[in-house]
C-alpha cells in the first residue's frame, strides 16, 4: 500500500521564472502573463542577469500593492528577484 506522499505531485515552490531563456522582445508580456496567473501567497522567483529597473516601475505601476518585489541576490550578472502576490482587500 502506497502513503498518501508518495503519489501527491511535488510542488515546485517558489516558481522560477528565468528570463535568461526568453527573447528579449517577448520578456517583459511573457513576465506580465505569469505574474498574471499567480495566485494570492504564491511567489514567483525571477531569474536574469541584468538589473531590470525599467521593468520593476512597470510592475509596481501595473500591479500596485498586489505584488511585492524583494531581491534575493543583486549582483552584477546575477539577478534574482521574489515576486510575492498578496491578496488587496
Amino acid at each position: 500500500m502506497h502513503n498518501p506522499s508518495d503519489i501527491l505531485p511535488v510542488l515546485s515552490w517558489p516558481y522560477v521564472f528565468d528570463a535568461r531563456g526568453v527573447a528579449r522582445r517577448f520578456r517583459h508580456a511573457a513576465i506580465f502573463g505569469a505574474l498574471g496567473a499567480l495566485e494570492p501567497g504564491e511567489v514567483m522567483r525571477f531569474v536574469n542577469d541584468h538589473d531590470p529597473l525599467p521593468l520593476l516601475a512597470q510592475i509596481e505601476h501595473h500591479f500596485g500593492p498586489r505584488v511585492e518585489i524583494g531581491y534575493v541576490a543583486r549582483e552584477p550578472g546575477n539577478i534574482v528577484i521574489d515576486f510575492a502576490v498578496k491578496a488587496v482587500d
